[in-house]
């Protein structure tokens, strides 16, 4: 940073610094956790841009295309991915763009190559990847931004992060699962998922075949999910199913209220031809950074114990409703609702500024919305999560009292 002329001028640098930080902070509380595994969970579905042309395929029943995807097999493909995720969050200088950069923690630790941190660019914006699969052991995810590029590579036991633009790299194994991060299996191959999202039809969805189309140049049938229920934020969900494979080709999920898609990815090409085996070679670039994934046992006590807890917590999850409108609850026993700054700041404050003060049966609160995931945080530390309205939210925490 260039040195400042006078007091005055270092003063309003400082301050502005100041109001800078508290933004960052203010946004670990502004957006659900949640935000980004729905994200997740859909982006894994690995789908595929425009329709062009509709092929005339045999018929097939919306029971018989949901068997076909569960059948699917495809051990090996590559391809070229699109996604365009708009959950439509504030922005505030930045907001948006900086929670979801992926950049390592302002503290200075951390690894820019951390794929926890870095696959979360994913859940804004648009971006283009180049995927590849060949079996379970074997996978890769590259991201192309500007002149950069971060790769993520599974090749048995060993995971490896690139980050070309700082040059680091992150060395995990595929079986340390329990060191407090984000999944990090490589989202190529859609299956897993595809049937994880399948899990949420039931008898409050209605589930059609909804003609057909030809997605990176291959035929497809079209699967239209949509809720039954009012009071859910998702409008509907369309998944393009390769006619011959039964893998899904396109995703696109439109919200209740309207507008562009929260989530639109999808295959520009796709091969289903085995990727050479180099693909998946990696040897750290000579004078690279490389950071080893620790454990949750190697990490510092007062981070174990958070991380417990955290679990504890989750395990013991409260839902609220069925199919479309579940609410899930957390308490987190602290009282006042809204976090106050460490600083001194009246962050409650500022918290609330982002989002609508709202009353009920169960006292008074703040609700936080995007266009997928809303959240509700009492003033007596309980907060209510879901893909639904916020008087959905409302709802649930009068039914809760």
């Amino acid at each position: 940073m260039a040195p400042y002329e006078s007091d005055d001028s270092t003063t309003a640098a400082q301050a502005e610094e100041l109001r800078a930080a508290r933004r960052r902070k203010a946004a670990r509380y502004v957006v659900p956790a949640a935000v980004l595994g729905v994200a997740a969970g859909t982006i894994g579905l690995v789908p595929a841009i425009a329709d062009s042309g509709s092929p005339d395929l045999p018929e097939i029943s919306a029971q018989q295309l949901i068997e076909k995807i569960a059948e699917s097999d495809v051990q090996q493909l590559s391809g070229t991915v699109k996604i365009s995720t708009d959950l439509g969050l504030p922005d505030l200088g930045g907001l948006e763009s900086g929670l979801m950069s992926g950049a390592p923690p302002s503290d200075g630790e951390g690894s820019a190559a951390d794929p926890s941190a870095k696959l979360t660019e994913l859940a804004s914006g648009t971006h283009t990847l180049r995927v590849a699969a060949d079996g379970p052991d074997r996978q890769k995810l590259s991201l192309l931004e500007n002149a950069a590029e971060y790769s993520l590579i599974h090749n048995g036991k060993d995971m490896w992060g690139y980050d070309s633009a700082s040059n680091e790299v992150y060395h995990g194994t595929a079986t340390e699962a329990a060191d407090g991060k984000a999944s990090e299996e490589v989202p190529a191959t859609p299956k897993d998922l595809t049937e994880e999202a399948l899990k949420a039809v039931d008898d409050t969805t209605s589930v059609t075949v909804d003609g057909t189309a030809q997605v990176a140049g291959r035929d497809a049938y079209k699967l239209l999910i949509e809720p039954k229920q009012s009071g859910s934020t998702v409008g509907a969900i369309s998944v393009a199913v390769d006619a011959e494979t039964g893998l899904p080709l396109k995703f696109t999920l439109t919200p209740a209220s309207g507008g562009a898609a929260v989530v639109d990815a999808g295959f520009t090409q796709v091969s289903f031809a085995r990727p050479a085996a180099s693909t998946f070679d990696f040897t750290p670039p000579k004078g690279a950074k490389v950071t080893e994934g620790d454990s949750l046992e190697a990490a510092p006590e007062h981070e174990r114990k958070s991380a417990e807890d955290l679990g504890k917590g989750l395990d013991g999850l409260n839902v609220i409703g069925e199919g479309w409108n579940s609410v899930a609850v957390l308490d987190t026993g602290a009282e006042g609702g809204m976090p106050s700054d460490a600083a001194g700041g009246d962050m409650g404050g500022f918290l609330g500024s982002l989002g609508d003060e709202v009353k009920g049966k169960f006292g008074s609160g703040t609700v936080f919305k995007t266009r997928l995931v809303n959240a509700l945080i009492t003033d007596d530390g309980k907060v209510y999560l879901g893909a639904v309205t916020k008087d959905a939210l409302v709802k649930a925490a009068d039914s809760g009292q």
